[in-house]
Protein backbone atom coordinates (compact mmCIF):
# COMPACT_ATOMS: atom_id res chain seq x y z
CA UNK A 1 0.00 0.00 0.00
CA UNK A 2 2.83 2.11 1.13
CA UNK A 3 4.32 2.02 -2.77
CA UNK A 4 1.54 3.78 -3.84
CA UNK A 5 1.32 6.76 -1.50
CA UNK A 6 5.43 7.10 -2.40
CA UNK A 7 4.58 6.68 -5.97
CA UNK A 8 1.80 9.21 -5.82
CA UNK A 9 4.22 12.17 -3.84
CA UNK A 10 7.03 10.96 -6.89
CA UNK A 11 5.68 14.54 -8.38
CA UNK A 12 7.00 18.23 -7.41
CA UNK A 13 3.30 19.72 -8.20
CA UNK A 14 1.56 16.96 -5.54
CA UNK A 15 4.14 17.44 -3.10
CA UNK A 16 3.40 21.40 -3.21
CA UNK A 17 -1.02 20.54 -3.04
CA UNK A 18 -0.31 17.86 -0.12
CA UNK A 19 2.19 20.76 1.39
CA UNK A 20 -1.03 22.74 1.41
CA UNK A 21 -3.83 20.52 1.70
CA UNK A 22 -2.30 19.30 5.16
CA UNK A 23 -3.07 22.86 6.39
CA UNK A 24 -6.18 23.97 4.48
CA UNK A 25 -9.55 23.00 2.30
CA UNK A 26 -9.60 24.99 -0.88
CA UNK A 27 -11.68 24.45 -4.08
CA UNK A 28 -10.30 23.48 -7.15
CA UNK A 29 -10.59 26.61 -8.75
CA UNK A 30 -8.73 28.33 -5.71
CA UNK A 31 -5.78 25.65 -5.82
CA UNK A 32 -5.50 26.94 -9.64
CA UNK A 33 -5.21 30.28 -8.68
CA UNK A 34 -2.79 29.71 -5.84
CA UNK A 35 -0.64 27.24 -7.95
CA UNK A 36 -1.00 29.17 -11.08
CA UNK A 37 -1.98 26.53 -13.34
CA UNK A 38 -3.98 25.14 -15.65
CA UNK A 39 -7.33 23.42 -14.30
CA UNK A 40 -7.06 20.03 -15.98
CA UNK A 41 -3.90 19.79 -14.53
CA UNK A 42 -4.72 20.22 -11.26
CA UNK A 43 -7.97 18.27 -11.19
CA UNK A 44 -5.06 15.02 -12.52
CA UNK A 45 -3.02 15.76 -9.52
CA UNK A 46 -5.91 15.88 -7.46
CA UNK A 47 -7.32 12.72 -8.77
CA UNK A 48 -3.77 11.17 -8.49
CA UNK A 49 -3.50 12.00 -4.89
CA UNK A 50 -7.08 10.88 -3.90
CA UNK A 51 -6.99 7.77 -5.15
CA UNK A 52 -3.86 7.08 -3.12
CA UNK A 53 -5.86 8.00 -0.21
CA UNK A 54 -3.38 11.18 0.62
CA UNK A 55 -6.70 13.18 -0.30
CA UNK A 56 -10.01 13.60 0.89
CA UNK A 57 -12.67 15.45 -0.73
CA UNK A 58 -15.47 16.85 0.11
CA UNK A 59 -18.87 17.94 -2.10
CA UNK A 60 -20.84 21.20 -0.81
CA UNK A 61 -23.28 21.53 -3.92
CA UNK A 62 -22.03 22.41 -7.14
CA UNK A 63 -18.42 22.87 -5.22
CA UNK A 64 -15.97 20.55 -4.48
CA UNK A 65 -13.17 21.33 -1.41
CA UNK A 66 -10.27 18.88 -0.97
CA UNK A 67 -7.72 17.90 2.57
CA UNK A 68 -5.83 15.77 3.85
CA UNK A 69 -7.29 13.42 5.81
CA UNK A 70 -7.21 14.50 9.49
CA UNK A 71 -7.03 10.75 11.09
CA UNK A 72 -6.57 7.51 9.57
CA UNK A 73 -3.17 5.33 7.42
CA UNK A 74 -2.45 8.05 5.44
CA UNK A 75 -2.70 10.92 7.93
CA UNK A 76 -0.43 9.12 10.28
CA UNK A 77 2.24 8.49 6.53
CA UNK A 78 1.71 11.69 5.65
CA UNK A 79 2.83 13.37 9.70
CA UNK A 80 6.04 10.71 9.62
CA UNK A 81 7.12 12.20 5.92
CA UNK A 82 6.86 15.85 6.85
CA UNK A 83 9.33 16.45 9.39
CA UNK A 84 11.93 15.45 6.59
CA UNK A 85 10.40 17.54 3.51
CA UNK A 86 12.34 20.19 2.96
CA UNK A 87 10.06 23.57 1.83
CA UNK A 88 11.22 24.60 -1.69
CA UNK A 89 10.98 28.53 -2.99
CA UNK A 90 7.92 27.23 -4.82
CA UNK A 91 5.96 25.84 -1.66
CA UNK A 92 6.58 29.34 0.61
CA UNK A 93 5.46 31.17 -2.25
CA UNK A 94 2.00 28.72 -2.44
CA UNK A 95 1.78 29.03 1.45
CA UNK A 96 1.91 33.21 0.76
CA UNK A 97 -1.11 32.98 -1.91
CA UNK A 98 -2.82 30.52 0.18
CA UNK A 99 -2.93 33.08 3.41
CA UNK A 100 -3.92 35.69 0.27
CA UNK A 101 -7.14 33.48 -1.06
CA UNK A 102 -8.21 33.29 2.86
CA UNK A 103 -8.05 36.87 3.86
CA UNK A 104 -9.89 37.59 0.35
CA UNK A 105 -12.49 34.84 1.68
CA UNK A 106 -12.57 36.81 5.16
CA UNK A 107 -12.74 40.55 3.40
CA UNK A 108 -15.84 39.09 0.91
CA UNK A 109 -17.62 38.04 3.62
CA UNK A 110 -16.97 41.59 5.61
CA UNK A 111 -18.16 43.34 2.63
CA UNK A 112 -21.07 41.11 2.51
CA UNK A 113 -22.44 41.45 5.74
CA UNK A 114 -21.81 45.71 6.15
CA UNK A 115 -23.51 46.07 3.08
CA UNK A 116 -26.58 44.02 4.04
CA UNK A 117 -26.51 44.91 7.50
CA UNK A 118 -29.40 47.17 7.83
CA UNK A 119 -31.60 44.41 5.97
CA UNK A 120 -30.55 41.08 8.35
CA UNK A 121 -33.24 40.71 10.46
CA UNK A 122 -35.65 40.37 7.57
CA UNK A 123 -33.18 38.04 5.66
CA UNK A 124 -33.29 35.90 8.80
CA UNK A 125 -36.78 35.92 9.15
CA UNK A 126 -36.72 34.74 6.10
CA UNK A 127 -35.20 31.56 6.67
CA UNK A 128 -36.13 30.86 10.56
CA UNK A 129 -40.29 31.94 10.41
CA UNK A 130 -41.92 31.91 13.49
CA UNK A 131 -39.12 29.68 15.24
CA UNK A 132 -38.04 31.83 18.38
CA UNK A 133 -34.10 30.70 17.93
CA UNK A 134 -33.45 33.93 21.18
CA UNK A 135 -35.62 31.72 23.36
CA UNK A 136 -34.04 28.31 22.56
CA UNK A 137 -30.62 29.76 23.25
CA UNK A 138 -31.80 31.17 26.39
CA UNK A 139 -33.25 27.84 27.55
CA UNK A 140 -29.84 26.53 27.31
CA UNK A 141 -27.73 29.23 29.46
CA UNK A 142 -26.41 27.85 32.43
CA UNK A 143 -27.83 28.91 36.24
CA UNK A 144 -25.38 31.13 37.87
CA UNK A 145 -23.56 32.28 34.12
CA UNK A 146 -21.97 35.52 34.92
CA UNK A 147 -20.62 36.71 31.46
CA UNK A 148 -22.23 35.40 28.40
CA UNK A 149 -21.00 35.64 24.35
CA UNK A 150 -22.97 36.05 21.36
CA UNK A 151 -19.92 34.82 18.38
CA UNK A 152 -21.31 36.25 15.51
CA UNK A 153 -23.68 38.76 16.79
CA UNK A 154 -24.99 40.51 13.89
CA UNK A 155 -27.54 42.97 14.43
CA UNK A 156 -27.72 41.56 18.62
CA UNK A 157 -31.16 40.42 18.31
CA UNK A 158 -29.64 37.28 20.60
CA UNK A 159 -27.68 39.74 22.97
CA UNK A 160 -30.99 41.55 24.77
CA UNK A 161 -32.37 38.11 25.66
CA UNK A 162 -29.21 36.98 26.87
CA UNK A 163 -29.22 40.36 29.00
CA UNK A 164 -32.20 38.72 31.23
CA UNK A 165 -30.08 35.93 32.36
CA UNK A 166 -26.38 37.25 32.90
CA UNK A 167 -24.92 40.17 34.04
CA UNK A 168 -22.38 40.57 31.30
CA UNK A 169 -23.54 40.14 28.08
CA UNK A 170 -20.72 40.80 24.88
CA UNK A 171 -21.41 40.50 21.37
CA UNK A 172 -18.48 39.77 18.79
CA UNK A 173 -18.79 40.37 14.90
CA UNK A 174 -16.17 41.09 12.09
CA UNK A 175 -18.89 43.63 10.36
CA UNK A 176 -18.22 47.04 12.03
CA UNK A 177 -21.93 47.25 10.06
CA UNK A 178 -23.48 44.86 12.14
CA UNK A 179 -22.09 46.44 15.25
CA UNK A 180 -23.27 49.61 14.34
CA UNK A 181 -26.91 48.50 14.04
CA UNK A 182 -26.19 46.62 17.20
CA UNK A 183 -25.40 49.04 19.26
CA UNK A 184 -28.81 51.42 18.02
CA UNK A 185 -30.44 48.10 18.80
CA UNK A 186 -29.36 47.89 22.77
CA UNK A 187 -29.21 51.76 22.77
CA UNK A 188 -33.16 51.19 22.87
CA UNK A 189 -33.42 48.34 25.88
CA UNK A 190 -34.11 48.81 29.42
CA UNK A 191 -31.21 47.24 30.39
CA UNK A 192 -27.91 49.33 31.68
CA UNK A 193 -25.60 50.06 28.88
CA UNK A 194 -23.14 49.15 31.47
CA UNK A 195 -24.18 45.16 31.29
CA UNK A 196 -23.57 45.09 27.39
CA UNK A 197 -20.07 45.35 25.46
CA UNK A 198 -19.24 45.05 21.62
CA UNK A 199 -16.07 43.94 20.42
CA UNK A 200 -14.76 43.58 16.38
CA UNK A 201 -12.98 40.28 15.82
CA UNK A 202 -13.39 36.97 14.21
CA UNK A 203 -14.34 34.16 15.53
CA UNK A 204 -10.53 32.46 15.16
CA UNK A 205 -9.24 35.32 17.12
CA UNK A 206 -11.67 36.16 19.71
CA UNK A 207 -11.09 39.19 21.43
CA UNK A 208 -11.23 37.52 25.35
CA UNK A 209 -8.78 36.25 27.81
CA UNK A 210 -8.26 32.78 28.68
CA UNK A 211 -11.89 30.77 30.40
CA UNK A 212 -13.41 34.44 30.46
CA UNK A 213 -16.70 33.15 29.28
CA UNK A 214 -19.25 30.96 30.96
CA UNK A 215 -21.72 30.44 28.16
CA UNK A 216 -21.38 31.08 24.55
CA UNK A 217 -23.73 30.77 21.84
CA UNK A 218 -22.27 30.49 18.00
CA UNK A 219 -25.43 31.18 15.67
CA UNK A 220 -25.61 30.31 12.05
CA UNK A 221 -22.35 31.74 11.95
CA UNK A 222 -20.17 28.61 11.38
CA UNK A 223 -21.21 27.79 7.86
CA UNK A 224 -19.36 31.24 6.56
CA UNK A 225 -16.57 30.48 8.03
CA UNK A 226 -13.11 29.13 6.14
CA UNK A 227 -12.21 26.60 8.90
CA UNK A 228 -15.32 26.16 11.58
CA UNK A 229 -12.59 23.63 13.53
CA UNK A 230 -10.25 26.10 14.53
CA UNK A 231 -13.49 28.63 15.39
CA UNK A 232 -14.45 26.01 17.92
CA UNK A 233 -11.51 25.53 19.26
CA UNK A 234 -10.40 29.36 19.84
CA UNK A 235 -14.20 29.34 21.79
CA UNK A 236 -13.32 26.38 24.12
CA UNK A 237 -10.07 28.91 24.84
CA UNK A 238 -12.49 31.33 25.91
CA UNK A 239 -14.92 28.92 28.08
CA UNK A 240 -14.17 28.58 31.83
CA UNK A 241 -13.87 24.50 32.25
CA UNK A 242 -17.83 23.38 32.17
CA UNK A 243 -19.11 26.42 30.72
CA UNK A 244 -21.76 25.52 27.98
CA UNK A 245 -21.85 26.17 23.98
CA UNK A 246 -24.47 26.28 21.80
CA UNK A 247 -24.38 26.04 18.24
CA UNK A 248 -27.70 26.70 15.75
CA UNK A 249 -26.46 25.90 11.95
CA UNK A 250 -27.86 24.15 9.35
CA UNK A 251 -27.89 20.40 8.27
CA UNK A 252 -26.30 19.57 5.37
CA UNK A 253 -28.36 21.07 2.01
CA UNK A 254 -27.92 21.63 -1.78
CA UNK A 255 -29.70 25.01 -1.73
CA UNK A 256 -27.00 26.96 -3.85
CA UNK A 257 -29.30 30.25 -3.23
CA UNK A 258 -27.62 30.43 0.08
CA UNK A 259 -24.11 31.79 -1.23
CA UNK A 260 -25.83 34.50 -3.02
CA UNK A 261 -28.52 35.66 -1.32
CA UNK A 262 -26.68 35.29 2.17
CA UNK A 263 -23.41 34.95 1.53
CA UNK A 264 -23.17 31.37 2.69
CA UNK A 265 -20.02 29.58 2.23
CA UNK A 266 -20.81 26.35 2.79
CA UNK A 267 -24.08 24.59 2.48
CA UNK A 268 -24.95 23.07 6.30
CA UNK A 269 -23.08 20.42 7.71
CA UNK A 270 -24.02 16.77 8.69
CA UNK A 271 -24.87 15.75 12.24
CA UNK A 272 -21.74 13.58 12.27
CA UNK A 273 -18.65 16.36 11.18
CA UNK A 274 -20.18 18.81 13.98
CA UNK A 275 -20.53 16.04 16.97
CA UNK A 276 -16.93 15.21 15.93
CA UNK A 277 -15.67 18.87 16.04
CA UNK A 278 -16.90 19.51 18.96
CA UNK A 279 -15.12 16.35 20.32
CA UNK A 280 -12.04 17.16 18.88
CA UNK A 281 -11.68 20.37 20.36
CA UNK A 282 -12.02 19.75 23.71
CA UNK A 283 -16.32 19.91 24.14
CA UNK A 284 -18.72 16.81 25.32
CA UNK A 285 -22.41 17.06 23.67
CA UNK A 286 -24.86 17.01 25.96
CA UNK A 287 -28.19 17.51 23.06
CA UNK A 288 -28.80 17.94 20.00
CA UNK A 289 -32.15 18.80 18.45
CA UNK A 290 -33.28 19.72 15.13
CA UNK A 291 -36.00 22.26 13.50
CA UNK A 292 -37.16 22.82 10.43
CA UNK A 293 -37.25 26.11 8.68
CA UNK A 294 -38.17 28.07 5.78
CA UNK A 295 -36.82 26.94 2.27
CA UNK A 296 -36.71 22.76 3.29
CA UNK A 297 -33.96 23.69 5.79
CA UNK A 298 -33.05 22.34 8.65
CA UNK A 299 -31.35 23.75 11.69
CA UNK A 300 -29.56 21.90 14.17
CA UNK A 301 -28.88 23.05 17.73
CA UNK A 302 -26.51 21.49 19.67
CA UNK A 303 -25.29 21.80 23.40
CA UNK A 304 -21.97 20.91 24.63
CA UNK A 305 -20.04 21.15 27.83
CA UNK A 306 -16.71 22.76 28.22
CA UNK A 307 -14.75 19.33 29.04
CA UNK A 308 -12.33 19.74 32.19
CA UNK A 309 -8.58 19.59 30.67
CA UNK A 310 -6.45 16.74 32.26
Amino acid sequence: MQLLQFKALADSTRLRLVHLLLRYEFSVNELVQILGMGQSRISRHLKILTEAGLLTSRRDGLWIFYTVPREGLCHDFLAALTPFWVLTEEMKTDGSKALQVLDERSARSRRFFDAIAEKWDDLNREILGDFDLPAAICGAVPAGCRTAADLGCGTGSVLTSLATLAPTVIGVDNSQRMLEFCAKRLQNTEFSQGNFSLRIGELTHLPFRDRELDFACINLVLHHLSDPLAALKETRRCLEHGGRLFISDFEQHNDEMMRVRYGDLRLGFSREELCSWLERTGFKLEQMTAQGVQRDLTLLMLCARACVES
